[in-house]
């Protein structure tokens, strides 16, 4: 019977998560301020993002410096096709996995060669190689980025200008790749990575080459970051090279390590801490990090497994 009960309680969380983020709009409806919507947009937006290095920190064990890069790469294919007249998001979708795909692929291949702080230096360098060849299209922006003109169409359809349609666009992008993230690391692929991150020298030595299923999951966790950056620049109706800086890179870590590291639904956890943290103390002081940042590593100290890790023993 206990055996049976583990697993239901496992579900009990996300279920939860994805229960309440559902009925949000239905909240504004009935009175709730405007900007609560937007508020949780953006969350569901940096929960995928940050879902997406957590697959590859909580089940790979790769430390990227440089996950932003997607998120930017993401959406700068949404400002340079609006630009040229393809509104079209699926389009816009579609060039956006196409190129964060073969940019993981390229620097993922060279990254994956080292280890350590080497890896993350690596991965730092490439993010803001991304930054800085943003910063210098002059053309969409430069360092100031570029507004779009509109948001992106859905079949010719502005329905995206609606904010509850972004939403429920958002939610079901959280929802859809929650559950492929959830089947990846179930699936033998998954359990071939967690080998790799618990003891590599017995995968290699029981015939499990490492480097392409950690390279496979790197390409997967950029295609799925990407997503997030064309939901980003809809949402902000605004694209920039910040999206790719590396500040925002550490953000996504401190999500990932506040939610709870090796937890998909704790990385959203994490995402929304930090995004509600980060809007209730920036209306206090500009110097807000300072106060965040004894907050992570309280958390990091006390409660080690992050939000999430703090639900399960509570359970």
């Amino acid at each position: 019977m206990t055996h049976r009960l583990k697993p239901n309680g496992r579900r009990v969380v996300p279920l939860l998560i994805f229960a309440l983020l559902a009925l949000v709009p239905a909240a504004t409806a009935i009175g709730a301020d405007a900007f609560v919507l937007s508020l949780v947009t953006r969350i569901m937006i940096f929960g995928l993002a940050a879902m997406a290095l957590d697959l590859l920190l909580g089940y790979g064990a790769m430390i990227s410096f440089g996950h932003a890069a997607y998120v930017g790469i993401g959406a700068y294919s949404v400002g340079i096709l609006s630009s040229s007249g393809i509104d079209d998001v699926f389009v816009q979708i579609a060039v956006a996995f196409a190129a964060s795909g073969l940019f993981a692929l390229v620097t993922g291949a060279i990254s994956l060669r080292t280890k350590g702080a080497y890896f993350i230096m690596i991965t730092l360098a490439f993010g803001q190689m991304l930054f800085f060849l943003a910063s210098s299209l002059a053309a969409f922006g430069g360092d100031d980025g570029m507004t779009l003109p509109s948001r992106s169409l859905v079949f010719g359809a502005p329905i995206l200008k609606n904010t509850v349609v972004l939403y429920y666009a958002a939610f079901i992008c959280l929802l859809g790749f929650y559950a492929l993230c959830r089947a990846i690391v179930a699936s033998r692929f998954g359990r071939v990575l967690r080998g790799i991150r618990e003891n590599l020298v017995r995968m290699e030595a029981i015939g499990f080459a490492p480097y392409p299923y950690k390279l496979a999951a790197y390409v997967i966790a950029g295609m799925i970051a990407s997503v997030a950056g064309v939901l980003l620049a809809n949402q902000a109706e605004f694209v920039s090279p910040a999206y790719a800086g590396w500040q925002r890179s550490a953000e996504l870590i401190f999500m990932v390590v506040l939610g709870g590291v090796g937890s998909l639904h704790g990385a959203i956890i994490g995402a929304a801490l930090f995004v509600l943290l980060a809007e209730y103390l920036s209306r206090l002081t500009e110097y807000w990090p300072m106060i965040f940042g004894p907050l992570l590593i309280l958390v990091v100290i006390f409660a080690r497994g992050g939000i999430a890790g703090l639900l399960k023993a509570w359970r």
